[in-house]
């Protein structure tokens, strides 16, 4: 197999998820698609996994043998057992606004190499953006060059979180959303974690914590964290997970507010 340098494993991802963007846009004009609740809450629908399986066709092209994990494909790859290299991909991040007819749809497709996000593309196809990112390259929109905001304080930032599809997991959640709404400007519930992140890396968010799957963060972990934004966790990660493949409780925010705004999440737990 041939040795793929980072800028041609990034090159072929963002040609990887532009077909699939392609795909996804169809299907939406058509609106020819059906809907099922996986799990009895969570809602998928026919393209997300015809686009998972073109994406895992198109890498298995051109990095056979290279581990996926992937949601409907492949979820049972533990994070307690990451391949050497490793795609990680989300084929629809925003289902639900996808099949609503909203905008904040995502294509999402990162590359790991021991457990290191190295590799990031967010493509959203209603939005015709394309984020991008490359360990050690910086990061990009439309080949543009992004970075955080300069928000210095809580009382300035815009911040986005999500919300568990199982209701009764939402309850726990709301003294962080009464601090968040008593101590930042406002906050945004936009549906897809990949862009949240990628809004981060541009500006436009200041901050975002979610609990999410690791397909619906890895790439644009490695996006915002090339972009100058500060990524962590709430909470310690286990022993022997990689860091960039942990879902539980991320912190991603401009780099100036990231302490205050991870004690003030952290103290909202405790009250």
């Amino acid at each position: 197999m041939a040795a793929y340098t980072l800028e041609a494993r990034l090159a072929l991802a963002v040609r990887i998820a532009e077909e699939a963007g392609e795909m996804i846009r169809n299907a939406r004009a058509k609106q020819a698609f059906t809907q099922r609740l996986k799990s009895g809450v969570e809602l998928v629908t026919d393209v997300d996994v015809a686009v998972d399986t073109l994406i895992s066709q198109r890498l298995e092209e051109h990095f056979p043998g290279e581990e996926k994990l992937s949601e409907e494909l492949s979820p049972e790859h533990a994070l307690h057992t990451p391949a050497d290299q490793l795609w990680v991909v989300d084929p629809i991040d925003g289902t639900v606004n996808f099949a609503q007819g909203l905008r904040h749809v995502a294509v999402s497709i990162g590359w790991m190499e021991r457990g290191v996000g190295k590799v990031g593309v967010v493509h959203a196809p209603f939005l015709q953006e394309t984020f991008t990112a490359a360990e050690g390259m910086g990061a990009f929109c439309n080949q543009r060059p992004i970075k955080p905001s300069s928000a210095k304080t809580l009382a300035n930032t815009l911040v986005a979180t999500g919300f568990p599809y199982h209701k009764k997991a939402r309850k726990k959640l709301l003294p962080r959303l009464e601090a968040v709404l008593a101590h930042c400007q406002d906050i945004r519930r936009n549906g897809a974690a990949a862009l949240d992140l990628c809004d981060v890396a541009c500006g436009r968010l200041d901050a975002y914590y979610e609990t999410v799957s690791p397909w619906d963060f890895v790439a644009g972990w490695v996006i915002a964290r090339e972009a100058g934004a500060q990524v962590g966790h709430l909470v310690k990660v286990p022993d022997g997970v990689p860091t960039d493949l942990y879902p539980e409780q991320l912190l991603v925010t401009t780099p100036n507010i990231y302490n205050e705004m991870a004690s003030l999440l952290q103290a909202a737990d405790q009250a």
